[in-house]
């Protein structure tokens, strides 16, 4: 039998047999490792795979500990984190409540508009949802809004984190678009290509992530005047509106000040991800200090949650590492550079491909894991058909952002109905977010059919 053939089977069974141990409740780094090993061997035995391969792992490791880029994430979560626990996003979310309360949809809205500032302010989705549900869903339900729409505003505004900078997503696909497309163009003979930075996708990801926040105030804006008993009024007693001004300035200012110190710095060209991530963190301590929120025991607690976070998501990376490489060397990526070249429809239905692929995984896995397993297998392909990377990776984000909201594994519905009430069936969780995943898929359609949604910023920027 020919050893590519078997090669190209064996890589397509270790893909689907890795989604297949992740789905009996293995953990996630171990099953990407353990299963790629496992494959490894049965690859040794047919002599499709040599494991001197495997000797190239130490210095991808090594390359992941010393990259200054990935240094970003921790800092970015530590300033989440930060927020968080020093009740900052508590505040922020009480006073844009009353703000907003006048009118129909308003407590909707002040949801969807801190969601915003929190995702460009921590990008920690499980805080928010969690920061949020704690807060908005009982007094929304206690307004009278239908539980459905509550809880669909709360989960997707939740995961904005995950496609408005600074998203650690973006960070980490910035950093493996940017090895992809330098070795791309290397192979195409292009020796000076145009560099792809975090800063880039960052650039990239803003219009469109203000596209979806938009999306998601017009339909609730839709229901308050077609349906305006699922989203009633919530007026502020005139004792309270007196105080309502100055609440607004120091609830809301410090946070837009970090946000413009953060991101602003980044697509200014002033700072780096990684020194802007620094002073976000800093700010974010500094902001707490002047609440009188910061302890010894908040920072503690900060710090912890911040490195179990961290791990998660690195330990996941180096699990990804193994399995890129059985996957590569046993002719995986020639199996899935065939499949996407002589697709029907070119390029455009390559990417679309691609693209379904990843919103039918996001049903089953995580976010981290879906980046980790496909972009090192897919993005290769694709920016060799002349994608723009910078396109393709909001793309892949704003896609990836669903997997936080679809079931049965939708981590955003399970951080929600693990502070919801009792009484609130799950089955109104997930009835709440399917019109907020219709909203996503055409966001998408948008960015699909004019990219220039995307491109035109970091364009600018770049002069």
């Amino acid at each position: 039998m020919d050893p590519v053939l078997i090669g190209e089977v064996l890589s397509g069974l270790m893909f689907f047999g890795v989604i297949g141990f992740l789905l009996m409740g293995f953990p996630v780094a171990f099953t990407l490792a353990g299963v790629s090993l496992l494959f490894a061997a049965v690859g040794m035995g047919f002599g499709v795979f040599d494991p001197s391969n495997f000797g190239s792992l130490p210095n991808r490791y090594i390359g992941f500990m010393t990259n200054e880029v990935l240094v970003a994430v921790p800092l970015f979560i530590f300033m989440g984190v930060t927020l968080e626990r020093s009740q900052i996003a508590e505040q922020l979310l009480l006073t844009m409540g009353k703000l907003f309360g006048n009118m129909r949809g308003g407590l909707g809205i002040s949801v969807v508009l801190v969601g915003a500032m929190l995702a460009a302010s921590t990008g920690v989705v499980g805080a928010t949802v969690v920061t949020m549900g704690l807060i908005s869903l009982p007094a929304m339900l206690r307004a009278g809004y239908d539980p459905k729409l509550a809880t669909g505003v709360i989960c997707a505004s939740g995961t904005l984190g995950q496609i408005i900078p600074p998203s650690t997503v973006l960070i980490f696909m910035g950093d493996m678009l940017s090895g992809i497309n330098s070795q791309v163009q290397m192979a195409k003979g292009n020796f000076a290509p145009t560099p792809v930075s975090v800063g880039d996708l960052f650039a990239g990801a803003l219009l469109p992530g203000l596209l979806l926040v938009s999306l998601y105030l017009v339909f609730i804006m839709f229901k308050a005047v077609t349906a305006p008993a699922s989203c009633p009024a919530t007026p502020v007693p005139a004792e309270e509106k007196a105080e309502l001004l100055r609440e607004v300035f120091v609830a809301l200012i410090p946070p837009l000040l970090l946000i413009m110190a953060v991101l602003g710095s980044i697509l200014g060209g002033i700072a780096t991800p990684t020194e802007a991530a620094s002073v976000g963190a800093v700010g974010a301590m500094v902001l707490a200090g002047l609440r009188r929120r910061l302890s010894f025991a908040v920072l503690q607690q900060t710090m912890i949650a911040t490195a179990t976070i961290t791990s998660m998501v690195f330990v996941i990376l180096l699990g990804a590492s193994v399995f890129s490489i059985v996957f590569r060397m046993m002719g995986g990526d020639t199996l899935v550079h065939e499949f996407l070249s002589n697709l029907p429809g070119g390029t455009l239905a390559a990417v679309a491909v691609v693209m379904a692929i990843m919103f039918l995984l996001g049903f089953i896995l995580d976010t981290f894991e879906i980046i980790f397993i496909v972009i090192p297998i897919t993005a290769p392909v694709l920016l060799a058909l002349d994608v723009d990377p910078v396109w393709l990776g909001v793309l892949v984000g704003l896609n990836l952002q669903t997997s936080f909201l679809t079931p049965p594994f939708g981590f955003a519905l399970f951080y929600l109905r693990g502070v919801a009430p009792p009484d609130l069936p799950t089955s109104a969780i997930y009835k709440g977010i399917l019109p907020f995943v219709v909203l996503q898929i055409i966001a998408i359609s948008i960015l699909f059919i004019f990219p220039q949604i995307v491109t035109y910023l970091p364009r600018l920027i770049a002069g």
